[in-house]
């Protein structure tokens, strides 16, 4: 927690610094044709593939706008939470960037409600992008007829990342799937008697990354569902049982992990330290970046349970109410919905597109395998990222599991917040 701690301190301070920039262009703004003369993107992509993924697109960006000057408002630390917290007081403030990144689906509800959101279904119109994004994407992005934001790809949160060599260490077939947590579990005793830590993970947003896909698991892909629409009771047995396979879960994990980000989670498994991890496919990028090689020194499969499933998330760009520059933000728009926007950012982040015509071949094998997925199986929407829920009720989720994890709370007293928080 520390190290997000130190991330927003930096981000506000480098908040401040755009504040005060902006002040000094007032000026600026109100010459003609300034609208479009920059674009100030904010965003929590500041490192790692993420970054890379960024950069990729920003060079697509100037060949597409090379009279858009293109503002990094990245913020780091946490997921996005750091982000997060400095985007809310700035529109609070009436002080929004240009364009932000935000999770599509139910994540953009609050700032919706707010007024805080433009309707971009016109820009859908004018770049064509309802041929060019799924028609059951375009309805996931819709609200009440209005559509606020260009989603840039589509990532899967139910993978796991797995180390062969590990396995074959603990006496296990690495090449091996498991139809249920149960039988992972079973697997997972072998690692631990080998010396090994079965399932690394994180602070307490990767645990709730894993706790939504043990509920995916357990209660199907309806039961899932159905905790986010009202028709699956948080009180009830079945719920109950999942949160009890969750506990299990985390007593495979590392204990350092509430001072750990994903990455240092992921790289556990990459050093042989620990067998798997349960993160999103960003983690592909991570894996490649450090020169390993798929089937040999990693393997990757959906989380035992949820074969057949594609737990979706999105990440989109908006444009605000109030935005400065409005029309270098639409420039900024086209260029993430289009074709070699989407190819190169895509190619980059590990993530694929949301377009349904670009080239499978131009990407890489997991890649290929997300996109024939993401064609074919059952989509449900992430909690920990945004599509599932508001921001308030992730936020309600997340404190709920921090203290279960961290022992301030019993199995029952975790499931009795679970309830109130999806009560409002």
């Amino acid at each position: 927690m520390r190290r997000v701690s130190k991330a927003l301190t930096a981000a506000l301070a480098a908040t401040a610094l755009t504040f005060s920039l902006a002040a000094c262009s007032d000026d600026e703004g109100d010459k003609p044709g300034a609208a479009g003369s920059e674009v100030e993107v904010f965003t929590w992509w500041a490192s790692g593939s993420e970054k890379r993924g960024l950069d990729a697109l920003v060079k697509v960006f100037n060949t597409q706008h090379p009279d858009v000057k293109f503002v990094n408002g990245a913020v780091a630390g946490g997921a996005g939470s750091a982000a997060k917290e400095l985007l809310q007081t700035r529109l609070q403030q009436k002080n929004p960037p240009d364009t932000f990144q935000a999770h599509a689906g139910a994540e953009l509800t609050d700032y919706i409600k707010a007024g805080q959101l433009q309707d971009v279904s016109g820009l859908y119109d004018e770049f064509k992008l309802r041929d060019a994004f799924p028609a059951d994407l375009v309805n996931r992005l819709t609200v009440d007829g209005k559509i606020y934001s260009i989603p840039s790809n589509i990532h899967r949160a139910n993978v796991v990342w797995a180390n062969p060599s590990v396995l074959t260490g603990a006496g296990l077939d690495a090449t091996a799937k498991y139809a249920t947590i149960a039988d992972w579990m079973t697997a997972m005793d072998k690692i631990k008697a080998s010396g090994k830590t079965p399932l690394s993970v994180a602070t307490t947003w990767t645990q709730v990354h894993l706790l939504e896909t043990v509920l995916l698991a357990e209660l199907g892909v309806d039961g899932y569902s159905g905790l986010w629409d009202g028709t699956t009771a948080w009180d009830g047995a079945d719920v109950t049982g999942a949160l009890t396979t969750f506990q299990k879960l985390m007593s495979y994990t590392n204990t350092d992990r509430d001072g750990l980000d994903w990455p240092e989670a992921t790289q556990l498994v990459m050093d042989g330290q620990a067998a798997f991890n349960v993160m999103g496919d960003w983690a592909v990028a991570a894996f490649e970046e450090a020169d390993k090689k798929a089937g040999t020194d990693f393997t990757y499969f959906p989380v035992p349970g949820t074969d057949g499933v594609f737990d979706f998330l999105a990440d989109s760009f908006t444009l605000p109410v109030g935005a400065p520059h409005p029309d270098g933000a639409k420039a900024w728009l086209e260029t993430v919905g289009s074709l070699d926007g989407q190819t190169a950012f895509n190619k980059a982040k590990g993530s694929i597109p949301a377009r349904t015509d670009a080239k499978a071949s131009d990407f890489s094998e997991y890649q290929q395998t997300a996109i024939t997925s993401f064609g074919q199986d059952k989509i449900v929407s992430s909690l920990a990222h945004g599509a599932a829920t508001p921001i308030a009720w992730l936020n309600k989720i997340s404190e709920a599991t921090s203290k279960f994890t961290t022992g301030a709370t019993d199995l029952a007293g975790f499931q009795a917040e679970l309830t109130t928080a999806a009560q409002g």
